[in-house]
């Protein structure tokens, strides 16, 4: 066919040895099974990265909505990450008549109670991190979140959290009303489930205004007031730190539940 130049033609038309052409063609064989040999194993290498994503399980206690949004706040951010994020809301430890002397309480514990599952010992176990919220109380944790993590005493027992991230955060209704406190309350029992844990200190300009360098706060005074921007701003970046964290801290086996 005219045009046409198959390779006996240009073997014919080359001043090399034909020996050498045969060379050429069997090293080319070589390289192209070399390459394809090779694709399987890049291939599950970027998958293997791609895997590399934190579990992080947010177990709050929220009674008027507050710490409830920075917990949906610090779920944006550990999404950023690659992170996959289970939210759950400790429940409540008193019944329903001590409830309702408080206004809005039954209603908002029965619409988050709907959204959100209660915090289990499964949820710790499958958890690269553990991030713990609650509104202060007299300066320290509140009682229904502190049930949750009494519950993760035979975890303790076993040392199946040795190694998982722990982080905190909490609201308060007035300033100063036992944020970081609060906060740093919660370091103690995340020390002896063997967490490790990740403070925020001022690593992101938004710790230059609003938050603490224990973890993200709002206040909501008397109005029951949402956190603003800022206190939101620092959430994302408590996620993303977190995320961060507990994604290397993974890679390296640390955070594997331990049998």
């Amino acid at each position: 066919m005219a045009g046409r130049d198959d390779d006996e033609t240009r073997e014919r038309r080359s001043p090399l040895p034909a020996s050498t052409h045969s060379i050429k063609r069997d090293t080319l064989a070589h390289v192209s099974v070399a390459v394809r040999s090779r694709l399987p194993a890049e291939i599950a290498e970027g998958e293997a990265l791609m895997s590399n994503t934190a579990n992080v399980l947010i177990a709050f206690y929220s009674r008027n909505g507050s710490t409830e949004a920075l917990a949906h706040a610090i779920a944006e951010g550990a999404k950023v990450e690659g992170a996959e994020v289970r939210l759950r809301r400790a429940r409540e430890v008193v019944s329903r008549e001590i409830m309702a002397k408080a206004p809005g309480w039954t209603e908002n514990a029965d619409r988050m109670n709907a959204a959100y599952g209660a915090p289990s010992e499964a949820d710790a176990e499958w958890a690269d991190a553990i991030i713990l919220g609650t509104p202060t109380r007299f300066g320290n944790v509140s009682s229904e979140l502190k049930a949750y993590i009494d519950s993760l005493g035979g975890l303790w027992f076993q040392g199946k959290l040795n190694g998982k991230v722990g982080s905190a955060f909490t609201s308060s209704s007035t300033p100063h009303g036992g944020n970081e406190s609060t906060i740093i309350s919660l370091y103690n029992p995340m020390a002896h489930l063997g967490l490790i844990l990740v403070p925020l200190g001022y690593a992101d300009p938004a710790l230059f205004k609003a938050g603490t360098p224990y973890g993200a706060s709002s206040v909501s005074g008397q109005n029951n007031t949402l956190p603003t921007e800022d206190d939101l701003e620092v959430a994302r970046f408590q996620g993303r730190r977190v995320a961060q964290v507990a994604r290397a801290l993974r890679a390296a086996g640390e955070t594997a539940t331990k049998s």
